[in-house]
Order: C-alpha cells, then structure tokens, then sequence
C-alpha cells in the first residue's frame, strides 16, 4: 500500500486547502469556520514520481472537553498513528496558541518524521513572523501559503524524501465505489462502521455530523470495494448554514463517482419526502441503488410488518422499482453482512455488456410481438440498435421517427431488455436516435 502523510493543526488553520491541493481535488470542504473537516478525509497524491495517499483531519482541540471535539482528536490521532510522515499545520496569521504547544509536545512523542509548516504566509512580511514560531524548539520550520502555492514545493521535496518507496497502483477499476447516504441521522456513519468491522467514522446524536464524503478502500474475500460516507441532505429550508450547502454538493458529487449508492430509510419515521428526492438524485444520475431500511430493531414487528415496509418503499419510490430493498440494524448488526452480496449482484447486473448480435436478435423479436404505432399514416420502426456503455446500462435505439416512440412503447422495451438480458436490479437508459442520423 502506498505511504501516508497525515495534515494536523488546530482548527481553521488550512488543512483542507492544503490537502485538496496536494490530491488535486476539492473534496474537502474548504470555508472560513473552524471545524468544518471533522473525520479522516483520504485522497492520492504523487511528487516526483513518488506515489502517496494522504489524510486531511479535523481540527485538534487537545483542551477541549466537548463530546465532538473530542472525537475530532481521536480521528486526528488515529491518523497519526496511521502515518508514514506528519505535516503539523499552524497558523501565521495567529501566532503561536497554546493548542499548537500542545499538538508540538504530542508529536515530539513519535518516532515519526515531523514536518513544521506555518501557512498563510503570503510575502515578506508574513515571513518576518513566523520566525516567532520557533519558539516551539523546532530545528526547521517551512513556510507555505496552501491557498497559493507558495513554498509548497519545497514542502513536499522535503516530505517524499523520507517516504518509502512506492510506485502507483494498478488502476482501481475493479474496485466497487459505494455511496452511503440519506438523510442526516439516519445511521450512516454507524452502518459504515459496521460494514468495515472497526469505527471509521463520527458517530453522534447530532444531526450532520458527517459534513466530507469519507472515502475507505477495503477488501472482503477477493472483492475489493471503496466506501463513501456522505454528509446528510438536508431539507432546503433547514440548510442555512454556508457549510451544509457546501456538504450537499459533496453528496452530488460523491453520487456521480460512485457505483452502488446506498440509501437508508429510518424504519421508525418510513420514506419522507427527502428520501424520495435523494433516492432521486441517485437515480437521475444512472446509479445503481440499494435501499436499506436501517434501525430494523427498534420496530415492533408481525408477521406481515415486512411486507407492509417493502410496500410503503415501493408507493413512495416508484421510479426505483428495481432497487433491492434490505431491512437492517447498524447497531447490532443485524442482516449487515448480506448487504455486500447484494451490492455484488447488483454492480454485476451495472456493469453487463450484451453483444450486439444477442440485443438485436431480441430486439427484433420485442417489436415482431408488439409493433410500432403508424406515423402520420406511414409505418414506424427501429430496426436496429445496440449498447454503447455500462454504469448504468445504456442502450442507442436507431428509430424512422425517434419523437413519435410513445412514452409506453419505450417503457415496454425497458422491461422487455430488463426480463431478457438478467437487468431486473438496477437502471437502464434506452437513448432513440434518427436512423442515419441524430437523436
């Protein structure tokens, strides 16, 4: 596996900014609001040919006693001990705080390599002062500014000379990305926990603790999976904070990386209107879905509840009538196991390719049995067609008039192509073109 390089600091000082510079993204959420990055956030970075993966953190409060900053210092020190190297981040801006002391006598205490960084340190006069920050007793001090690049270089010349060796990895196609999301506080991060064995990611009471999507490559058995944690979409009404906007775009964006997305429903309160409009946006993005009805444990059950549950799923989200729906208890556990030979069925149906012979032969058979309606008193007809991509299933029709497929006749072929070629569990997109010419 690659090395890694953890970024720590106090809040607010530019851990995200430096890290969706160094993995060339901008995953992390990046805002003037200390605390904003509360888990562990990965992403891949190379320099000089050396390959690397690194870790942004929350904001490390070491005298604060509040539950979730406290949590928020557990994450920053399990990335620690992860990491092949540490880049300490502070502010010059601010000066020295008694939370940098404290993080500087915290990492004194390993044994491993330690590079002081002293960021927003935009020109001359930004130098001059961080030359205070030796104080700390530190031999060597790098200035930066992450915002705009400078001093970075030089950074990272110093940090992959004490990295292992590595050489970048074979590409990560195989890998299944899966998405967990819903609305806030209805056990992703304990579902997530629960799938990995060991607590990845906050877990609170409190509504968005998750604000960055959390991405955790894994393997069970041969299978070799990426699992995304989401931060919750709120009800536009209710987001009103600049940082949960900015979280419900990181969930639009996770969406279109992902394969699987997984949607949990709380079975207490059932399918609400926002579960409808995530599942919608998962399923408007062609993602393969698998609806999880999570908290399965605190509903009182008979020997129709199942039924009942599954019905009410299927009224509510019709337009995901192919989804499999599992009912589970993060806490304990329940049924959580199975979840993964469901995705795995459902990414193989996702990514089927069917030859261009088999298609057309049923196609043919699919308009012989139930023809095309006549066209301004001429006959219709889609002679040919075929599938030009996989994740989601997509399949170009070549039609005499494209606009005069009626709505039903294409829902007809969809079903017909799901009952044929094994597609029953995730979308599949039909795309009329004009024969011999456009769509």
């Amino acid at each position: 596996m690659k090395p890694l390089v953890a970024i720590v600091g106090k809040p607010n000082v530019g851990k995200s900014t430096l890290f969706n510079r160094l993995s060339d993204t901008t995953k992390a959420i990046v805002i003037d609001q200390p605390g904003a990055t509360r888990d562990r956030n990965y992403g891949e970075s190379s320099w000089n040919g050396q390959y690397f993966r690194i870790v942004d953190t929350g904001g490390f409060e070491l005298l604060s006693k509040e539950t979730i900053l406290e949590q928020m210092r557990n994450q920053a020190t399990l990335a620690i001990e992860e990491a092949q190297a540490i880049i300490f981040l502070m502010d010059g801006t601010t000066g020295i705080t008694p939370s940098d002391e404290e993080i500087a006598d915290l990492l004194r205490r390993t044994n491993k390599p330690v590079f002081y960084v002293v960021n927003k340190i935009d020109g001359p006069r930004q130098e001059a002062a961080a030359l205070d920050f030796y104080r700390l007793g530190i031999e060597r001090i790098h200035t930066v500014s992450s915002q705009h690049g400078l001093g970075v270089g030089d950074l990272m010349d110093d940090v992959v000379a004490v990295l292992p060796g590595s050489e970048e990895e074979e590409d990560h196609g195989d890998r299944i990305r899966i998405a967990v999301t819903g609305r806030p506080n209805v056990g992703k991060s304990s579902l997530v926990n629960a799938l990995l064995g060991y607590e990845r990611t906050i877990v609170n009471i409190e509504p968005g603790t998750t604000r960055d999507p959390i991405d955790t490559p894994f393997d069970v058995g041969n299978r070799r999976y990426t699992l995304i944690d989401t931060a919750g979409i709120r009800k536009k009404s209710r987001v009103s904070m600049k940082l949960e906007r900015y979280s419900v775009v990181g969930v639009l964006k996770t969406l279109e990386r992902c394969d699987v997305a997984l949607v949990l429903i709380d079975a207490e309160s059932g399918v609400t209107d926002q579960d409808a409009k995530i599942a919608g946006l998962a399923y408007e993005r062609g993602v393969a879905t698998v609806i999880i009805i999570n908290k399965w444990d605190l509903v009182e059950k008979d020997n129709s509840t199942l039924g009942v549950y599954v019905k009410h799923v299927r009224e509510n989200l019709k337009f995901l009538g192919f989804a499999p729906i599992i009912t589970t208890s993060a806490l304990t556990k329940q049924r959580v196991p199975k979840i993964f030979g469901i995705i795995d069925g459902v990414y193989e149906q996702y990514t089927r390719r069917v030859s261009t012979a088999d298609f057309n032969k049923a196609l043919a058979e699919f308009t012989s049995r139930k023809p095309l309606s006549r066209h301004r008193g001429k006959p219709n007809s889609i002679p040919y067609g075929a599938q030009t991509s996989v994740r989601p299933p997509t399949f170009v029709l070549f039609a005499r008039e494209p606009s005069a497929v009626h709505f039903s006749y294409r829902r007809y072929l969809s079903n017909r192509i799901r009952e044929t070629f094994g597609f029953d569990q995730v979308p599949v997109r039909l795309v009329l073109r004009k024969k011999g010419g456009k769509e």
